[in-house]
């Protein structure tokens, strides 16, 4: 008869599970999630802080005439993110803007669970030090607890190819949290690594 060991099962479990999962997502529920849990002095899990989804937004209205333009900022946006990027279209005609309705003004991506911890690896540890002139990510929650930040160049994100890039674009990252003190969301984000000046 073969004995089964099934603390050595239940710990194999454990290494497979995180080996499958995106190394900032377990480094939340092993390592962020505790220290949140003893600082806040909360008695359940559920309270901690946690990353709801991650925006992304590209304005490409002073584009939207050319579409082969348009389409290379899709593509570019969807290799960045990971995800299929949608465009956005405009809800109403403004003539001294040169805008129709339904005419496409900008791209969007929402990111949750796997995708958005993949892309928030990415963003931290090999976009940011690409960025010129880096001094640091200002302190700027708004009122819900949320953090936006604006990127100048797409090209910092090592997926764009910069010799088929043919106009420099930002965007903006919008960082939603299930929290709306600002306390509590700094230091979720510090704690992921988000180097804050």
């Amino acid at each position: 008869m073969i004995k089964i060991n099934y603390k050595d099962l239940q710990k194999k479990k454990e290494i497979l599970y995180n080996m499958n999962q995106p190394r900032l997502k377990a480094k939340y529920f092993n390592d962020i999630v505790p220290l949140l849990k003893k600082e806040f002095k909360y008695k359940s899990v559920m309270q901690v802080p946690r990353l709801k989804k991650i925006c992304i937004n590209q304005g490409i209205a002073q584009i939207a005439s050319d579409k082969k333009k348009m389409a290379t900022a899709l593509a570019e946006i969807t290799q960045i993110s990971g995800q299929k990027a949608v465009p956005t279209k405009a809800k109403k005609s403004i003539s001294n803007f040169k805008l129709r309705e339904g005419m496409v003004i900008g791209i969007k991506v929402t990111l949750r669970n796997e995708r958005m911890y993949e892309f928030l690896d990415r963003f931290i540890n090999i976009a940011l030090p690409r960025v010129r002139d880096f001094r640091g990510l200002k302190n700027n929650f708004d009122s819900s607890g949320n953090y936006t930040l604006g990127i100048k160049e797409q090209i910092i994100f090592p997926e764009v190819n910069i010799d088929q890039v043919n106009k420099l674009m930002g965007m903006n990252i919008t960082f939603v949290t299930n929290t709306s003190i600002k306390e509590k969301s700094y230091n979720l984000l510090k704690n992921f690594g988000f180097p804050f000046n």
